[in-house]
């Protein structure tokens, strides 16, 4: 049964279609060529979902997308945590790390580009790594606050019990700075997804970046829309996803302090 707060999601969608619909179909208060009708979205989600468009139909084209996002997210969460977590816990990989991490950090994943085509080409592994980076970052400094957070109290009192170091580290430590932890693989994710679209602009032969610019090149504005909203239905179900896998994480945490 849809709660209170269900309606209220699907009265805001529905007032915001029809408010769609008014502005563009039924008033021509904006027009086509700036910003398509919902029938116009429609054409061109049947035309990219049948006959295809860039080359691919939608489907071969969020695949792509998918797969480069799981994979450059796959291994920033697999490279960020471990370093989050140990830079939070021993001080002195933190001062030896650190110093560099805060060079590195407020360089913008974009600028990575022209470096991953240098050294990787055009092909998926460049904008792996770009979406790597982009989604590292997040996932370190959560995983360091995290640890930071931690009340000291609880660790001296794991170690005056003679907790190995790795029980330490599995059965304290990061049960405990898990909220933080999936907080920056949510931003992680969200940021994996904003670098992949224009990650996909350069040297791509597939891929929702890929038809976003070749619809762009044709003017096309009812296919940018499918596009757009094709990043936001992927973004939102991969979301999704992580959100069930933390419940799932949170509540084995809870029970193995139990």
């Amino acid at each position: 049964m849809i709660g209170r707060r269900g309606w209220v999601s699907l009265g805001s969608v529905a007032a915001f279609l029809l408010l769609w619909f008014v502005l563009t179909s039924a008033t021509g208060a904006i027009s086509p060529g700036r910003f398509p009708s919902p029938a116009d979205f429609w054409v061109s989600l049947k035309q990219i979902a049948t006959r295809g468009y860039a080359g691919a139909p939608l489907l071969s084209h969020a695949l792509q997308s998918l797969k480069l996002v799981i994979m450059g997210f796959a291994i920033a969460v697999a490279t960020g945590v471990p370093l989050g977590l140990l830079m939070g816990w021993n001080r002195r990989a933190e001062a030896a790390i650190n110093p560099i991490f805060l060079i590195i950090r407020p360089i913008p994943p974009l600028a990575w580009i022209p470096l991953a085509i240098l050294w990787l080409g055009l092909g998926d592994a460049a904008k792996i790594m770009v979406i790597w980076f982009a989604a590292f970052v997040p996932s370190v400094i959560n995983s360091y606050a995290g640890v930071r957070a931690i009340d000291r109290p609880i660790i001296e009192a794991a170690r005056m019990l003679g907790t190995p170091r790795w029980r330490l580290v599995s059965e304290v430590i990061a049960p405990a700075a898990s909220p933080m932890i999936f907080t920056g693989l949510r931003l992680s994710l969200q940021a994996s997804w904003t670098t992949l679209v224009a990650a996909e602009l350069v040297g791509a032969l597939a891929g929702i970046g890929f038809v976003l610019n070749v619809a762009q090149q044709d003017i096309y504005p009812g296919m940018i829309l499918v596009g757009m909203a094709a990043v936001g239905v992927l973004g939102w179900a991969t979301t999704w996803l992580l959100g069930r896998a933390e419940r799932r994480a949170l509540a084995w945490n809870v029970a193995g302090r139990d």
